[in-house]
């Protein structure tokens, strides 16, 4: 029976003898990896690439031979793998001992390359403090090592490198830094989506216009009581929740939500503290507080709550412009028009004048209308109230009454009543004269470009257009330039005072909306240096001047004015008549108000055309003759009022009207008699 054939080692070679001896070189070869080289192999990996041989107490020959062996593996595995991949493997035994296979399942994609770059960067990351640490441990084990004792007291060591250390400090930095740009990136997402809003409502204006003001409550109760602040809070947020929940088909929360708004508004009503809530207050708050306490855990979404409470912003800030669109029109309708008990005052004056002989009729000291010697007011006004209050101010604190001189003009409606109320109320030992404006027959629309413009059709249709806005926010931009002051020829007498009073030297011109509180004598004085008038001052740095006033973009206002020139006060203003007849003042007026019929240089008024016409002829005054603004600034100093000469409420809240400033109504009402029967006849009160 055959013997069965045995596989070859290998095919190479022809007889058996030489298969035998093929045969036996790769058992050697196997052999030979098995008990040396793998061994060699796992020795360098824990080792780190360092053979450290211990002695041997065999000899010599043993330790010669192993050293042999494990630096020829050494050497095989430095030409096959990088210095890299060795370092990267000898740092990774040191933090996780010994390589096996389990490392590699737990570490499948380690960074083999971050080595050097931490090395590299290593002193700078560090703090001074690690430094230190680090050079310090360098210098004493010679070794990138440092052993530290674990806390628990055991014989294992924990084993920290310089690198390990820096590869932590790295990744904290960058987690940190990742952190921050996510909320930045959130933060700026955020930001964009209110800008639209929070811009919007940084253009609405503010400003407190005395008690009229839209912000009057709020603003004069800065620091509400906790609780009403905090109903209003439960309403907002009652009202949002209300919207999400009609929104998620939850009709039933929607209902009770919208149940308790109204019960919160109810018990709120007009309360700005706490002492004027009704004593159910607090339980309809606690009631609130529990439905939003539901809502929340119903409806609750972040975004959307978010959205909603953006867009209640901007529809409040809707809100706000069409309102203070609504408060400058009525301010400017009130400022317009004569309260009910001045115009029964003038109506009863009128009545009793007309029923007064004539030789009653006329006022003592006659002869010193026209005696230049004499200190001379010109008064253009239609209020016999307003009026009264300038003459009595002036006479109070006039040093010397007796050489005062009056020059009132006003309309043929108030002519009676004016001359009337000076009759019975003469100004002690100074000279009063009350004239009728449409008894000047040479202030015609032949002779003066006002009232021929009135007369135009433009102007008319301007003025007195059929198809006029319905709403009180439509349409009021120009509204204040329709003030019937604008109309009456009064408002423009003064551009005529050398016409009116030829045989005067100097005149001071006075609004009606002024104040006397010192003796002005002084005016006659100032050394106006050449110039025509003197006036007080109004710009400051960035405001009042020129190019608020005029149409800087017209070539005729571009070429003769500089638009940073400074604006001066009508109100209180000394005129040098001698020098107004040789500049021909009013000749200069007549040329810019022709060019002016199509409004193209300035919007109606007399200051503009008073500002070019005087342009480079007036004289500042020293800014204590004259403060200005007590009728639509709410913050000027009291001390600067207390110490001004005259006080001018030039603006829409006159004293006269009750949308005044009450803080200012004093300096106004003291010159008032309210005892007059008159006065008490018609219901004035202070």
């Amino acid at each position: 029976m055959a013997s069965p054939k045995r596989l070859p080692y290998t095919t190479a070679g022809a007889g058996g003898g030489a298969r035998r001896g093929s045969g036996t070189v790769p058992r050697v070869v196997v052999l030979v990896f098995l008990f040396v080289i793998a061994p060699s192999i796992f020795f360098v990996f824990r080792s780190g690439g360092h053979v450290h041989v211990a002695s041997d107490p065999k000899g010599s020959d043993g330790n010669q031979e192993t050293d042999w062996q494990q630096q020829l593996v050494t050497n095989h595995l430095k030409s096959i793998l990088s210095k890299e991949v060795i370092d990267a493997i000898a740092a990774s035994q040191q933090e996780t001992g010994a390589l096996n296979l389990d490392f590699f399942r737990d570490h499948a994609s380690p960074s083999w390359k971050t080595d050097d770059l931490v090395d590299n960067k290593m002193n700078t990351s560090l703090d001074v403090r690690d430094k230190e640490k680090a050079e310090n441990s360098t210098a004493e084990h010679d070794s990138p090592l440092t052993y530290k004792a674990p806390k628990d007291g055991s014989d294992e060591h924990q084993v920290d490198t310089a690198a390990k250390i820096a590869r932590r400090k790295l990744r904290e930095k960058r987690r940190e830094k990742r952190a921050m740009d996510l909320v930045q990136k959130d933060d700026e997402a955020h930001v964009k989506l209110e800008n639209a809003a929070i811009e919007r409502s940084k253009a609405v204006d503010s400003a407190v216009l005395g008690k009229y003001s839209i912000w009057r409550k709020e603003n004069e109760n800065e620091n509400s009581d906790s609780t009403v602040r905090l109903m209003r809070n439960q309403v907002i947020m009652a009202r949002v929740y209300s919207m999400l929940a009609k929104s998620k088909n939850k009709h039933d929360l929607f209902q009770e939500l919208q149940t308790r708004i109204k019960e919160s508004q109810r018990a709120i009503g007009e309360a700005t503290a706490d002492a004027d809530l009704h004593h159910s207050a607090l339980e309809k708050m606690r009631v609130m507080g529990q439905v939003l306490s539901k809502a929340r855990e119903e409806v609750y979404d972040c975004k959307v709550i978010t959205q909603r409470i953006r867009a209640m912003l901007q529809s409040a800030d809707e809100h706000v412009r069409s309102l203070k669109k609504q408060s400058t029109f009525l301010s400017q309708l009130a400022a317009k028009t004569i309260p009910n008990s001045i115009h029964c005052l003038s109506m009863r004056l009128t009545i009793d004048y007309y029923l007064l002989p004539l030789e009653k009729r006329k006022f003592p000291r006659s002869e010193n209308l026209e005696n230049p010697e004499l200190y001379h007011y010109a008064l253009f006004s239609d209020n016999v109230l307003a009026a009264s209050v300038v003459v009595n101010s002036t006479i109070t604190n006039a040093k010397e009454p007796e050489k005062h001189v009056f020059h009132l003009v006003t309309d043929k409606l108030n002519f009676g009543a004016m001359n009337m109320w000076f009759l019975l109320n003469p100004p002690g030992k100074a000279t009063i004269h009350v004239e009728n404006v449409d008894e000047f027959k040479w202030l015609n629309s032949s002779y003066c470009p006002v009232l021929r413009q009135l007369e135009s059709a433009a102007m008319k249709e301007y003025y007195f257009k059929a198809d006029r806005p319905t709403t009180l926010s439509a349409g009021s931009s120009n509204l204040k330039y329709r003030n019937p002051k604008y109309l009456s020829m009064l408002n423009h007498l003064r551009f005529y005072l050398p016409q009116i009073y030829p045989k005067l030297d100097k005149i001071l011109f006075l609004d009606d909306d002024i104040v006397v509180q010192k003796d002005l004598t002084g005016l006659w004085d100032v050394d106006l240096k050449g110039k025509v008038n003197g006036a007080v001052e109004t710009c400051g740095e960035s405001f009042h001047r020129f190019d608020k006033y005029l149409n800087f973009s017209n070539p005729h206002i571009a070429r003769n004015f500089d638009p940073n020139a400074c604006g001066w006060a009508y109100g209180m203003n000394i005129f040098d008549l001698k020098q107004w007849k040789n500049k021909d003042i009013t000749g200069i007026y007549h040329k810019w108000q022709n060019m002016n019929e199509d409004r193209v240089l300035w919007k109606l008024g007399t200051l503009p055309p008073g500002l070019m016409t005087f342009y480079k002829l007036t004289h500042p005054l020293d800014k204590s003759w004259h403060v200005l603004g007590l009728g639509y600034n709410p913050s000027i100093d009291r001390s600067e009022i207390d110490n001004a000469a005259v006080a001018h409420y030039n603006g829409n809240m006159k004293p006269w009207l009750e949308l005044a400033m009450t803080k200012y109504r004093p300096y106004w009402t003291r010159y008032i008699k309210y005892d007059h029967p008159y006065i008490r006849g018609c219901n004035l009160s202070d």
